[in-house]
């Protein structure tokens, strides 16, 4: 029934004062107001990145948020910490410890070398064998890329129109690291990171924090008349290291998780108006539409080039940008997704709204897809 966000991309705040932007934003949403006070539990997201206050974080979220005191959780799942601490906090609710719930997801990404950049990223993955061998995450998904094309054909064109799509989302979005479009021409001409990938199929390294406050269902119309309702969710992990596995081009984590959160909700696909994957790269957005199955393998390019994914098609994806272009601070991501799924279900999104939007997924993945959550959003 609150969200909060700053804007992502690099910034001179430092990770305490991007937390505190982003809950006071949070109270400041609440139609009829709320009370700090009612907070009896908080989580926090974040990775820790470059080493800031990498242990006993959640007291320094207490502290920022004005709730010294208060029970916070660290989470920590890489890129997908977002997403299992509005998990956990939708368990807390559940089990009824709380009536109001804080969820704060923060990265300070920029402020470090690029040496040390690189390391930090690095802990992520595997690291007895992927990064010892000097694999990086880019490289990681451009194999991924590669073999997708050899399963399934040159997905190149769909790429870029990931590529295109989010960028001019994200120009629609004030809180968006990248806010310019990019022509189909550029991202075709741009350097190749990790082939087939280029520069423009990566998402950017970005400083940022968001902050959601939830409730439970039956105290929801206290604070709102327009709640946006926590229907179902899922979890999954899959082997670390991507040798390991027995398919480089389907994420099991996310099939398992999206599983569970749309029995949990009982959903159908159709049922969904707008998504929020993890496109940390344009390849995973194939993957995802098809590990969520939206599509099966090997037709999300299809799916892609048809336009049905753009934010006037049958099935928008990543309206306010996506990772690609909106930044991915790696503990705010999950969390930044909820809260373009709270805009755009409450009708708040301004030039982005999806229209008629009723339901929603979003999608976080940690890593190269060794940890995924899903939540399903609806409006009430």
């Amino acid at each position: 029934m609150g969200a909060g966000h700053t804007r992502f991309g690099v910034l001179d705040a430092g990770p305490r004062a991007l937390t505190r932007t982003a809950v006071d934003a949070a109270f400041a949403s609440v139609d009829r107001g709320a009370d700090r006070g009612d907070v009896r539990e908080g989580f926090l997201a974040t990775l820790g990145f470059g080493g800031h206050q990498i242990g006993n974080s959640s007291a320094a979220l207490a502290e920022e948020a004005g709730l010294v005191g208060v029970p916070v959780t660290r989470v920590e799942n890489a890129c997908a910490s977002g997403g299992f601490a509005l998990r956990a906090a939708v368990g807390a609710i559940a089990a009824g410890s709380s009536p109001l719930t804080l969820v704060v997801g923060v990265e300070k990404m920029t402020d470090v070398t690029n040496a040390r950049r690189r390391y930090w990223l690095g802990v992520s993955g595997d690291t007895e064998w992927e990064r010892l061998a000097g694999l990086t995450f880019a490289g990681v998904y451009g194999l991924i890329a590669a073999r997708y094309f050899a399963e399934h054909g040159d997905a190149s064109e769909a790429l870029v129109e990931v590529a295109t799509k989010n960028h001019e989302n994200g120009a629609l979005n004030p809180n968006a690291h990248f806010q310019k479009l990019v022509s189909r021409a550029e991202v075709r001409a741009a350097p190749r990171v990790a082939r087939p990938l280029g520069l423009y199929d990566c998402c950017p390294v970005s400083d940022g924090a968001a902050a959601l406050l939830l409730a439970p269902p039956e105290l929801a119309h206290r604070y709102t008349d327009t709640p946006v309702y926590v229907d179902g969710t899922g979890a999954g992990t899959d082997f670390l290291a991507v040798q390991e596995r027995k398919e480089l081009t389907r994420f099991r984590a996310t099939h398992r998780a999206a599983h569970d959160a749309f029995r949990s909700a009982g959903w159908n696909r159709s049922d969904v108006s707008l998504l929020e994957v993890h496109d940390c790269f344009t390849i995973a957005e194939l993957l995802a539409l098809e590990d969520l199955g939206f599509a099966g393998p090997g037709e999300a390019p299809a799916l892609t080039l048809s336009g049905a994914t753009r934010r006037t098609g049958r099935l928008p994806v990543n309206p306010d940008g996506g990772l690609k272009a909106k930044g991915h601070p790696i503990g705010a991501t999950g969390v930044s997704q909820a809260f373009e799924v709270f805009l755009q279900l409450r009708g708040q999104a301004g030039p982005r709204q999806v229209p008629h939007a009723e339901h929603a997924l979003a999608h976080n993945v940690g890593g190269a897809g060794a940890t995924a959550a899903v939540s399903l959003f609806s409006v009430g």
